[in-house]
This record gives C-alpha cells, structure tokens and sequence, in this order.
C-alpha cells in the first residue's frame, strides 16, 4: 500500500481520497473511518461525503474554494493516523435477517455451493453464520454490498445474466453478499430471500443501512419467511437489531 492513501481532486466537485485499487478489509476500514474523522471535522467547505469500497469522495466546490487548502487539510488529517487500523465508527447497527436459502425462491444456492466447493449443507452453514460488514451503499438506493466472506466465496459472477431475481433477494460472488433492493437482472447467483427492505422511500430514514453496519443472515424456513411477510409492512423483514458496542 505504499503508493496510498492518494488524494486527488475530480475536476472542481470535489476531493477524492483513495486507500487502495481493489476491495481489502483494511482498506474498507480505513474508508470508513477516515469518512466518519472528514464528517467530525466539519469543515464549512465540505457539503457532503461518500465512500466506495475503498475511497472517501468529499464533495466541495471548488470554484469559490481554493482546492489546495482543502487538499493540504485531508493530506494533514490523512497522517494524523494509520487508517488501515483504525477503530470503526461508533452508532453503528447489527443486524439479525431471517433467510430462506434454496427452494424455488433462492435457486442457486447448489450451484453457488458447488462453485465454492462445498456442499449444499455447509454453504448454508457459512452464509447464515458469518458476520458480514456493509462495505458501501451503491448501484441502487440503500443497496449493500458486505462483505467479507471466507476465501471459498471468491467465485466469479456467471458468464449470463439471471433475467431478474426479486427485492430482498441474497446474492453472491467475489467474497460478497447483496441484498438487492428492487427486483433486478443480475450475474451473482441467488442463494437466499429475505423480506428485509433495504430502501425505504417514504420513511425519516430511507436508507436502512448505514457502512459499518454488520449483518447476519439465520437461516428460516420458507413458512417462517412468508408468516414474517404477513404481519410485518416495516421494511424490516423479521430482522432484529441491536447496537454494537
């Protein structure tokens, strides 16, 4: 990581800080809390922030605000500290979402399991055991990608595209999870359903994940699953939270 973190600006919106050129765990946390350290600062020039994976953007405009001084004040605060050990945000949520995996409302969860080289028993093992982190927000309102898992998920997306899988579907590939938020084509394979709603338009809080958040996916069956439907029109699909601390 020698050659990062790298600060550059993009074009006169703004600031990008880059901590790596691909996905790594350390490189994820130090996202995040150097954004949360970016946020605590409140620099009066800053109108907002972001991240991806592994970049904060810090939106500013830099028409009516000199690029170099909000450049030399992240270069100071990039060297306040190692950020790839940083401590992760505090406020953040974990959560608990039931999760049917297989049947005809999850049907590639053998085909992702033999991908990965395990049977079907034990990939539902993994993925409703593992503690998995929200890396970022992207690709459609409120939609995570966690992540990481164990080195066996490193699968690649399918060479076709599934012609749509449903909202709260569970989806894998590269070490990753998604909990789609619209029904949507996609190459990960469709390993679980959930009835958790990560986008919630018409709520004080739309978004329902925050990165750093954590997740686990308890396997439910599909009974379990559709009685959760019936009776709860929160979003939440079954799920419990509570703080981490």
């Amino acid at each position: 990581m020698t050659d990062f973190p790298r600060i550059r600006t993009v074009g006169l919106s703004g600031v990008l800080v880059t901590f790596a050129d691909a996905m790594n765990g350390p490189a994820n946390r130090a996202a995040l809390a150097f954004r949360a350290a970016v946020d605590a600062e409140d620099w009066p020039e800053v109108q907002e922030t972001s991240m991806s994976l592994v970049s904060v953007y810090v939106v500013a405009d830099l028409v009516t605000t000199d690029a170099t001084v909000l450049v030399d004040r992240l270069s100071a605060l990039v060297a306040r500290q190692d950020w790839y050990a940083a401590a992760l945000p505090e406020g953040r949520t974990l959560w608990h979402v039931p999760t049917v995996y297989g049947t005809d409302l999850a049907p590639q969860l053998e085909e992702a399991a033999a991908v990965a080289g395990l049977d079907p028993d034990e990939a539902i093992r993994q993925l409703s055991t593992t503690r998995v982190r929200v890396l970022t927000i992207g690709f459609a309102p409120g939609q995570p990608y966690l992540g990481e898992l164990d080195e066996v998920w490193n699968i690649p997306r399918q060479q076709g595209l599934t012609k749509s899988v449903p909202s709260g579907a569970l989806v894998v590939a590269i070490r990753q999870l998604v909990v789609f938020t619209n029904a949507t084509p996609t190459g990960w394979r469709h390993v679980g359903q959930t009835a958790f709603r990560t986008f919630r338009q018409n709520t004080d809080q739309p978004f329902a994940l925050t990165p750093g958040d954590e997740l686990l996916f308890p396997q439910v069956d599909r009974h379990a699953l559709q009685e959760i439907i019936s009776r709860d029109s929160s979003g939440n699909g079954g799920a419990e939270r509570e703080a981490i601390t």
